[in-house]
């Protein structure tokens, strides 16, 4: 009984620790330039259309393998 508190402890400290260096990790990745690009251009794209890159392409892939009557 007096294993359970502090192993918990360690796992629950280690799971944080994962956590806030994948979150770091995302930060890090969300500053590359090609992102900044790519969000600005969607963001353009979302003003002009009301839809961004992600739900034309959908579009365009749901039209393109549904069958013709």
């Amino acid at each position: 009984m007096k294993l359970i508190a502090p192993m918990m402890l360690i796992l629950l400290t280690s799971c944080s620790e994962l956590f806030f260096l994948s979150s770091v990790g995302g930060i890090a990745v969300s500053q590359s330039p090609a992102v900044k690009a790519y969000n600005g251009v969607d963001m353009i794209t979302i003003m002009h259309t009301d839809k961004g890159i992600k739900q034309h392409a959908y579009e365009k892939i749901k039209d393109i393998n549904e069958p013709k009557n």
